[in-house]
């Protein structure tokens, strides 16, 4: 890992520090996006270099009100993990209480053709495929849940 790396990756744990003091003196309202990324029977879950150490699913922030939350998931798809993708269907809203502040997390998933990625080094540690019923024990608070929501729409999906 280069030194810019290591320092791009100090710099943005203290902006999370940082956040994190701003949410609890605020108590902000976050719009966001998490996406439910699969290759065949295995879903992509990313563990960032900030925040606690768990596996969660990939997604960010809705940058702007004329942001599109699907806009959003786009962005931060191509910006984590290298790739366009394009193809994405809704899982609709989770509202959460987190760390402070509230989430209004819109959620997304897509099934892509190959497991390829590119990983922004800077905001991702590790990126990793995992069968849905042979997750990692530290999973993120929601990931369950939001995997639950996913596999229910898929098999009404296949119903029809």
């Amino acid at each position: 890992m280069t030194l810019s790396i290591k320092v791009r990756r100090v710099a943005i744990r203290c902006a999370y520090i940082g956040l994190r003091l701003y949410w609890f003196v605020f108590r902000p309202k976050v719009v966001g996006v998490k996406c439910v990324v699969r290759h065949d029977d295995d879903v992509l879950l990313v563990r960032h270099t900030y925040g606690p150490p768990n596996w969660e699913l990939p997604g960010g922030t809705v940058r702007h009100r004329r942001e599109a939350p699907i806009d959003a998931a786009r962005r931060e798809m191509r910006e984590e993990l290298g790739r366009r993708i394009e193809d994405w269907q809704s899982l609709g809203l989770l509202f959460v209480a987190n760390g402070h502040h509230r989430d209004d997390l819109h959620l997304f998933q897509a099934s892509i053709a190959d497991r390829q990625l590119d990983i922004d080094l800077i905001e991702l540690a590790r990126a990793d495929w995992f069968r849905r019923d042979q997750l990692p024990p530290n999973i993120g608070r929601h990931v369950g849940e939001i995997l639950a929501r996913a596999a229910a729409a898929g098999a009404a999906a296949s119903e029809s």
